[in-house]
């Protein structure tokens, strides 16, 4: 069994745009497109993991892997939880990536990235974030801020995770993505935990860990991909990627016998 497995959760309802992950761009379901993008990233096995049979489906016919978790979990957290349980159950992995089914046009570097954010062995979670460019992004509460105490040149300790526009005075501020490399025992931990009061009032579920006094690391990054929640979105997307001429990778499946 390979140290690292990426996982990707995917839900087929989506309040602003339906049937998400089977959305047409470039002739291929968008959850196709985020499962090349994992594999083009060369971290370890990639499985998709969802609550419709569907979404399995168009990602086993790409050559990937796919498996179905119960429908009723509250987070994507939860989702890769239950999965990785089944496919590891003898726990050999040692780090679970949960990567996003709505970045079609990831650069596999950002995985890469997220994962080198673990190499200090004192964080429990790693994940990414870029300096904010846009000056409309810096008050926007869609673009999530990360606070954060520097480790080096392109590495922070998250402190803290917000909509607001923080920290005060001059200095940059950093656009958080939502990628994240998780130490088996950190998710087990993680999805054990009931909702905190800062997770609940700004609705970002990365804010239990904070509170619970799990250690995030941040590795800064130079690229945001395109997170596509919109009808808008999709139609940026299909413009990015309908002039890409990307073979397919090789299936990167996982060990016989698992996560079918």
């Amino acid at each position: 069994m390979a140290p690292n497995l990426i996982v990707i959760p995917a839900r087929l309802k989506a309040t602003r745009l339906p049937d998400k992950p089977l959305a047409d761009i470039a002739g291929e379901p968008m959850i196709v497109h985020v499962w090349r993008r994992a594999v083009e990233a060369k971290c370890g096995p990639v499985v998709v993991v969802a609550d419709d049979e569907a979404i399995c489906e168009a990602v086993r016919l790409a050559g990937g892997e796919a498996l179905i978790t119960r429908p009723d979990h509250m987070s994507g957290s939860d989702r890769i939880f239950e999965a990785v349980s089944r496919i590891d159950p003898e726990a050999e992995i040692e780090t679970i990536v949960n990567l996003q089914g709505d970045l079609p046009t990831l650069d596999p570097r950002l995985v890469r990235a997220c994962l080198g954010a673990l190499d200090d062995s004192a964080a429990d979670i790693g994940t990414i974030a870029a300096t904010i460019a846009r000056v409309e992004e810096r008050t926007d509460p869609n673009v999530v801020k990360v606070v954060g105490s520097p480790l080096g040149p392109r590495a922070l300790r998250a402190l803290y995770f917000t909509r607001a526009t923080v920290p005060y005075g001059d200095g940059p501020l950093y656009h958080h993505i939502g990628i994240y490399a998780y130490r088996r025992a950190a998710l087990a931990r993680f999805v054990s935990l009931p909702p905190s009061p800062l997770e609940t009032r700004e609705k970002l579920e990365q804010l239990r860990a904070l509170e619970a006094g799990m250690r995030i690391h941040v590795a800064l990054v130079d690229t945001v991909p395109l997170g596509v929640d919109t009808p808008a979105d999709l139609a940026r997307a299909r413009q990015l990627l309908g002039v890409r001429s990307d073979s397919p990778p090789h299936p990167n499946p996982l060990p016989k016998g698992r996560g079918g």
